[in-house]
C-alpha cells in the first residue's frame, strides 16, 4: 500500500472519487436532455469555479498569480476542456456504461506519459497495459462503439487529454494553493468549454427538463466541486496512477446505474472485454503500488503538492482538505 502523509484523507478521497465519478456519466446523459453536451459541461464548471473562487475569497486567500492563472489554463483546458467535452459528446450515440468502460484504461495511459519523465513501469504494471489495450481493443470492436465512430475518437481524445493533464499537473503546471487552484482550473476549463459550445453552435432547451436540471446540478456540486477537488488532492499526495484507480471502480458502478436506472444494455461480447479491461488494469495499480512505495515512504518520489508546504519533510507539511 503506498504510504501517504495523512492516510485517512487519501482514503476518504479516493472514496469520493470512485462514488461520485461512478455516477456522473448517467448524470451527465440525463442532464443531456436540455443541456446539449459543451455547454452542459461549460456552465457547470463555470458555475463551480465561481462558488470556490468566493468560498476562497471570504476565507481571506489570495488570488492565484499570474503565472498560476497560467498553469490553470493548461491544465483546466486539458482535465476538464477536452476531458468532460469529448466525454459529453460521445454520450449522444454511445451508452454511458460503454464510455466508462473504455476510460478506464487511463492508467494504462498514465503509465506511458510518464515514459517521457523517465519513469518507467514495473513488469506487472507493463503487464495490466497489454492486457488492458486488448480489452479496448476487443470492446471497441462491440456494436456500441462500432455503431459510432465519432463518439469512439471523442473518447480516446478525451482519456488521451485526461492522462497527459493528470501528469503535467504533477510534474509542471503547479496550482495556487486549495481552493484557489481548483476555482482558477474550473474557470478556466468552463471557458473552454464554453468557446468549444460556441463554435459548435449550441442553444440550451429552454425550460430544462426536470430531471435534467436536477442532474446538472447534482454534476456541479459532486462531480465538480467535491470529486475534482479531491481528484486534485490525490495528485499531489500520491502517484497519479492511483489518483486514478478510480477509472478501475467506476466501471462497475456506471454499468449497475446505466442498466438499472438508464436502460442501457451490455452484449456478452462486451461484458468479456470490460472483464479484461479491469484484470489489466488491477495488475497496472498493483504493479505501481509496489513499485512506488518505497519511494514515497523515503522521500525520493514526491510530487508537488496542490497546496504549498512549509518544507518538504513529511512531519511540516499542510494538509490539503479533501473537499474544498
Amino acid at each position: 500500500m503506498i504510504v501517504t502523509r495523512d492516510s485517512a484523507l487519501t482514503a476518504a478521497c479516493l472514496a469520493t472519487t470512485w462514488l461520485v465519478w461512478g455516477s456522473t456519466y448517467l448524470g451527465i446523459r440525463f442532464a443531456l436532455a436540455s443541456f446539449p453536451p459543451f455547454f452542459q459541461m461549460g456552465t457547470r464548471f463555470l458555475a463551480a469555479g465561481c462558488i470556490l473562487l468566493a468560498w476562497g475569497v471570504a476565507r481571506g486567500q489570495a488570488l492565484p498569480n499570474r503565472i498560476q492563472w497560467r498553469n490553470a489554463a493548461i491544465i483546466g483546458g486539458l482535465l476538464l476542456g477536452v476531458w468532460m467535452g469529448g466525454i459529453a459528446y460521445a454520450e449522444q450515440t454511445v451508452a454511458s456504461g460503454l464510455v466508462m468502460s473504455l476510460v478506464a484504461i487511463l492508467p494504462a495511459l498514465i503509465a506511458l506519459v510518464n515514459l517521457f519523465f523517465g519513469v518507467k513501469p514495473a513488469r506487472l504494471e507493463m503487464a495490466g497495459i497489454v492486457i488492458g489495450v486488448g480489452g479496448v481493443l476487443l470492446l471497441v470492436r462491440g456494436a456500441g462503439f462500432s455503431a459510432s465512430p465519432a463518439g469512439l475518437v471523442a473518447v480516446v481524445i478525451a482519456c488521451a487529454s485526461w492522462a497527459v493533464g493528470s501528469v503535467l499537473a504533477q510534474r509542471r503546471f503547479h496550482a495556487a494553493p486549495g481552493a484557489m487552484g481548483f476555482a482558477s482550473q474550473m474557470l478556466c476549463g468552463g471557458v473552454t468549454l464554453m468557446t468549444m459550445s460556441w463554435i459548435a453552435g449550441e442553444s440550451m432547451h429552454w425550460p430544462p427538463q426536470p430531471q435534467a436540471l436536477l442532474a446538472w446540478c447534482y454534476l456541479t456540486v459532486f462531480g465538480s466541486i467535491i470529486a475534482f477537488s479531491c481528484y486534485m488532492t490525490l495528485l499531489a499526495r500520491t502517484s497519479a496512477v492511483l489518483a486514478s484507480s478510480y477509472s478501475f471502480v467506476t466501471p462497475a458502478i456506471g454499468l449497475f446505474l446505466g442498466v438499472t436506472l438508464g436502460g442501457e444494455t451490455v452484449t456478452e461480447h462486451e461484458w468479456q472485454a470490460i472483464t479484461i479491461i479491469i484484470v489489466g488494469v488491477m495488475m497496472l495499480i498493483l504493479g505501481r503500488d509496489g513499485s512506488t512505495s518505497r519511494s514515497v515512504r523515503d522521500g525520493r518520489s514526491q510530487t508537488p503538492p496542490v497546496e504549498p508546504a512549509p518544507s518538504r519533510s513529511h512531519g511540516s507539511a499542510d494538509r490539503s482538505r479533501c473537499r474544498p
